[in-house]
C-alpha cells in the first residue's frame, strides 16, 4: 500500500521562507516522477510543481516559478519544496503526489499522478 505523507506547512509572514518535506513508502521512491500541488480556498487543486525521478528535470508553474524549488533526495526518500518570497496568495493546502504511470511530459500537467497524500496547510499572512 502506498503512503504518501506532507509535513511542514503552517504560518509564515508574506516575504518569508517555508520548505515542505514529503515522503511516499510502499513503492522504489526513486523510480517515479513527483508532483506538489496547491489547493487555495474556494478553488481547484492545481499542479504547482514536478520533478523527474532522477532528480534532472524540473517543472514550475508560472505563479511559483523563480520563488520555489522543488528537490528530492532518494537516498531518504525524501521530496521537498522550498518556498521563497511567499505571498498571501500562496496559501492553501500543498499536497505531494506520486506519478501513476511512466512516461515523458514536456509541464507538470502532463503527468498521471496516481497517489497524493493528505496535504499540509500553509498560510502566508499579509
Amino acid at each position: 500500500q502506498v503512503q504518501v505523507v506532507e509535513s511542514g506547512g503552517g504560518l509564515v509572514e508574506a516575504g518569508g521562507s517555508r520548505t515542505l518535506s514529503c515522503t511516499a513508502s510502499g513503492l522504489r521512491f526513486d523510480r517515479f516522477d513527483m508532483g506538489w500541488f496547491r489547493q487555495a480556498p474556494g478553488k481547484e487543486r492545481e499542479v504547482i510543481s514536478c520533478i523527474t525521478w532522477h532528480g534532472e528535470k524540473t517543472g514550475y508553474v508560472d505563479s511559483v516559478a523563480g520563488r520555489f524549488t522543488i528537490s528530492r533526495d532518494n537516498a531518504k526518500n525524501i521530496l521537498f519544496l522550498q518556498m521563497n518570497n511567499l505571498k498571501p496568495e500562496d496559501s492553501g493546502v500543498y499536497y505531494c503526489a506520486v506519478q501513476g504511470n511512466s512516461g515523458t511530459w514536456d509541464k507538470c500537467q502532463d503527468i498521471n499522478f496516481g497517489w497524493w497524500g493528505q496535504g499540509t496547510q500553509v498560510t502566508v499572512s499579509s
